[in-house]
C-alpha cells in the first residue's frame, strides 16, 4: 500500500505554528461533546492523560488496558526524570535549546514542527503535574530541583528520586480516577485490544478479549486513540515489562495504518547485564546515575582484578576520553556503542566480559553518602537486591540493552494515522525522537500528547466527520469478531512440544544479533531468511495449553509472539533499506573513520513509512512511502559530542 502523506504541518514561523494551528482547528460545541465516544487504548502516561483530559472536556471516553489496574502501566518503570525547558538553573536553557538538543539527539531524523511543539509544551507539563501533587525533588529553598541527562549541557530534568515515572503515573491516574467517578470515562481493565474496526475507511472501534473470561467483544466509537507503547520485546530480553507488545499497532498496520521507521530502536547503556538463559527480562539502571557515576573499564584487556585493586592510572574512563564535552552524559546510542566496542575489544568486566563499571566512589567522596542516597537510594537498593553487590562500596556493572522504540505508527501533526479517526500517542507513534531518543524525553512526550495535543486535535476530526451512527448490528462487527475468534482458536489448537517463550527467545536472539545495537547487510539478509523458518516452527512446534475461554496467559503470549514474528520481518526490511547510519540505527558499513554514525542526508533524509501490500507465498509484502524531512531552522551537520 502506497500512501498520499499529508503531515498537515502548519505554515508560518516555527514558534507560532502550534498556536496558529490551535486557532485554525474546528471545535466541538461543549454541549455536543457528550454525543461523541472516544476509545483510548492504554492507560500509561499518554493514555491516562488523554482519557482524563477528554473526559474533562465532556466526551464519552472508554479506556482499555490489559493490566488489572491503570497504575500497572509500564510508564511506572521510568526512573530518571522528565525534561522541561524551565531554565530554573539559569544555565542557558530555553525552548529553542531543548528543541535543538532533541533534533540533534535524534540525528536529524525527526520533524522540526513536532519537536518544537514538544519543547514548547514541556513547560506546561511541569505546572500540570505539580498541580496534581507530583512530589518532584526540591532544592533547599523550595524550588524544583533539576539534574542533567545525556545529550544536553544544561540541567533540565525534573525528577522524583528514581521513581519519576511512578509518581507521574499516579498523578495522571488521579486525574483519570476523577473522571471515572464522574462517569465521563468508563475503565476496562484486564482487556486486550486484538484488532481495529475500520468501516468505510474510518476507525470505528476495537475488538477486545476479556483476559479473565476469554470473551471477545466489540466497542464502537467515533475515534480511537492508541497509547500502547513500544515493541522492544521483539528482542525477548529488554527493559520492557513482559506484557509490552506490538499487537495493537501491528493490527492497525494490517488494517491500513502506515508504520514509520520500525528499525529505529533504542539501546539503553545502563542496564544490569544478563545473567543467563533463565532470565526473562532485563533491569534498567536509570540514566540519571550517569550524573554522579563515572564509567570505566581496565586499560589492560582481560584484567580480572577486583575493581578496588585497579589503581586510577590503570582505568580507562573511555567516555570522558572520547567525548570530553559531554563525557559520561553522552547520548544513549553513543554511550551504548562505546561500551560494546570496549567489551568486544576484550576490556569488558564481569561474567563473559559483557559489562563496564559505573563507579560512584568519586561522588561519594566529594558529596557524602547521604547525598547519593537521597538522589538514588531506591536504585541502589534495587541493584543490590538483584546482584547481591553493594554499589556504595563497589562499582555497578552495566551493559547496553533494548529499551525504547522511536519507530511507530506514522502520524500527522494532529497525531492521526493514515486511517482517519485512528490516532496514536506517546511511544506508539514515531513523531518526536528521530533515530535516537534523549533520556527523560519519553515521559515528556507521553504527557504532552495526552494532556495538550490529542484533546485539541481530536476535536477537529470529530467536528469534520460527525458522529459515526454505527450500530453493533453492522455486518463488519460480527465479521471482525469471527476473525479474531478464529485466530484464538488457531492458537489454542497448537499442540506441539515447545513453549511460547522458547520460540520467542530464539527470535529475540536472532534480532539482537542481526538487527540490534549494530547491523550490516549480510546479517539482515540472514535474519530475513531465518525469521520465516522460526515462524514456521512456531505454528508447528509450539504448545498452547488450556482454552481461549478462560484466564490463559499462554494464549496471550502466543498471540503477541505471532504478531512479533510478522513485525520482525518488516523491522529487518526497514533496516536493510536504510543504507546509512543514524542514531540508534548503526549500519556497520556506514561509519566515520573514528567509528561514529555516518548519515547520508542526500538519499535518506526522510521518514520511511511502510504500508501492507498483501501476501505472497504465505509471507506479507510491504510498500515504502517516503515523507521528506526538511530542516529550515537548524543546520544539518555531522553530530558531534566531543
Amino acid at each position: 500500500m502506497q500512501f498520499q502523506l499529508d503531515a498537515k504541518i502548519p505554515s508560518g514561523p516555527l514558534d507560532r505554528k502550534w498556536s496558529k494551528h490551535k486557532f485554525d482547528l474546528k471545535l466541538v460545541n461543549p454541549a455536543n461533546k457528550r454525543k461523541y465516544t472516544v476509545i483510548v487504548v492504554g492507560s500509561g502516561l499518554a493514555g491516562a492523560a488523554a482519557a482524563a483530559s477528554l473526559g474533562e472536556l465532556g466526551y464519552n471516553v472508554r479506556c482499555f488496558c490489559y493490566q488489572d489496574s491503570p497504575r500497572r502501566a509500564h510508564s511506572v518503570a521510568a526512573q530518571g526524570g522528565i525534561n522541561a525547558a524551565k531554565n530554573y538553573r539559569n544555565d542557558g536553557d530555553s525552548v529553542w535549546r531543548l528543541f535543538y538538543d532533541t533534533i540533534k539527539g535524534g540525528d536529524f531524523r525527526a520533524r522540526e514542527s513536532n519537536v518544537y511543539r514538544l519543547a514548547e509544551l514541556s513547560v506546561n507539563i511541569i505546572d500540570q503535574c505539580v498541580a496534581q501533587g507530583v512530589p518532584f525533588a526540591r532544592e533547599y529553598g523550595g524550588l524544583l530541583a533539576n539534574r542533567s541527562f545525556g545529550g544536553a549541557q544544561v540541567s533540565r530534568t525534573f525528577y522524583a528520586r528514581g521513581q519519576t515515572g511512578q509518581q507521574l503515573l499516579l498523578g495522571a491516574y488521579s486525574a483519570l480516577s476523577r473522571q471515572i467517578a464522574q462517569k465521563t470515562v468508563s475503565m476496562h481493565t484486564a482487556t486486550e485490544m486484538l484488532d481495529v474496526l475500520v468501516v468505510d475507511g474510518r476507525a470505528r472501534g476495537i475488538v477486545v478479549r476479556d483476559l479473565r473470561t476469554g470473551r471477545i467483544s466489540t466497542h464502537l466509537g467515533d475515534a480511537v486513540v492508541l497509547c500502547t507503547g513500544g515493541y522492544s520485546n521483539v528482542f525477548f530480553l529488554s527493559t520492557n515489562a513482559k506484557g509490552c507488545n506490538v499487537t495493537a499497532t501491528w493490527r492497525a498496520y494490517r488494517r491500513g495504518a502506515g508504520f514509520a521507521n520500525p528499525c529505529f530502536t533504542q539501546i539503553h547503556p545502563t542496564c544490569i547485564p544478563s545473567s543467563g538463559e533463565h532470565q526473562s527480562k532485563l533491569t534498567l539502571m536509570s540514566e540519571s546515575l550517569r550524573n554522579d557515576g563515572r564509567i570505566w573499564v581496565p586499560k589492560q584487556a582481560g584484567d580480572k582484578r577486583h575493581p578496588s585493586d585497579i589503581p586510577e592510572s590503570e582505568r580507562d574512563y573511555y567516555l570522558e576520553r572520547r567525548y570530553p564535552s559531554f563525557g559520561n552524559l553522552s547520548p544513549r546510542d553513543i554511550a551504548s556503542r562505546a561500551a560494546k566496542e570496549r567489551c568486544d575489544a576484550g576490556f569488558g568486566v564481569g561474567p563473559g566480559g559483557l559489562g563496564v563499571y559505573l563507579d560512584f566512589a568519586d561522588s561519594i567522596k566529594r558529596l557524602g553518602r547521604k547525598v547519593i542516597e537521597e538522589r538514588y537510594g531506591n536504585l541502589f537498593e534495587m541493584y543490590e537486591s538483584i546482584t547481591g553487590e553493594d554499589p556504595y562500596t563497589e562499582p555497578m556493572r552495566i551493559y547496553p540493552a533494548p529499551h525504547y522504540t522511536m519507530g511507530g505508527l506514522w502520524v500527522d501533526y494532529n497525531l492521526m494515522t493514515t486511517i482517519p479517526g485512528l490516532f496514536a500517542a506517546g511511544e506508539a507513534n514515531f513523531s518526536d525522537h528521530g533515530a535516537n531518543r534523549l533520556g527523560a524525553s519519553a515521559l515528556m512526550q507521553g504527557l504532552a500528547d495526552g494532556y495538550f495535543v490529542v484533546p485539541y486535535t481530536i476535536g477537529d476530526y470529530l467536528a469534520r466527520s460527525g458522529p459515526s451512527g454505527l450500530g453493533s448490528d453492522h455486518a463488519a462487527v460480527a465479521s471482525l469478531e469471527r476473525e479474531v475468534g478464529d485466530r484464538i482458536k488457531k492458537l489454542v489448537s497448537l499442540n506441539g512440544n515447545r513453549t511460547v517463550d522458547s520460540i520467542h527467545r530464539e527470535l529475540g536472539r536472532l534480532m539482537w544479533d542481526k538487527c540490534g545495537m549494530s547491523r550490516n547487510a549480510a546479517g539482515l539478509r540472514e535474519a530475513l531468511q531465518k525469521i520465516p523458518a522460526i515462524a514456521e516452527r512456531f505454528w508447528r512446534e509450539v504448545r498452547v495449553t488450556g482454552s481461549g475461554e478462560e484466564l490463559n496467559q499462554c494464549v496471550e503470549k502466543a498471540g503477541r509472539l505471532a504478531d512479533f514474528l510478522e513485525f520482525a520481518e518488516l523491522m529487518c526490511i526497514d533496516a536493510l533499506e536504510r543504507n546509512e547510519s543514524c542514531g540508534g540505527h548503526f549500519r556497520e558499513e556506514y561509519q566515520t573513520p573514528d567509528g561514529e554514525a555516518l548519515r547520508n542526508d542526500n538519499e535518506y533524509c526522510y521518514a520511511a513509512v511502510w504500508g501492507l501490500r498483501g501476501t505472497e507465498g504465505g509471507r506479507l509484502t510491504h510498500d515504502l512511502t517516503k515523507e521528506p524531512l526538511t530542516f529550515e531552522n537548524v543546520h544539518l551537520a555531522q553530530r558531534s559530542y566531543k
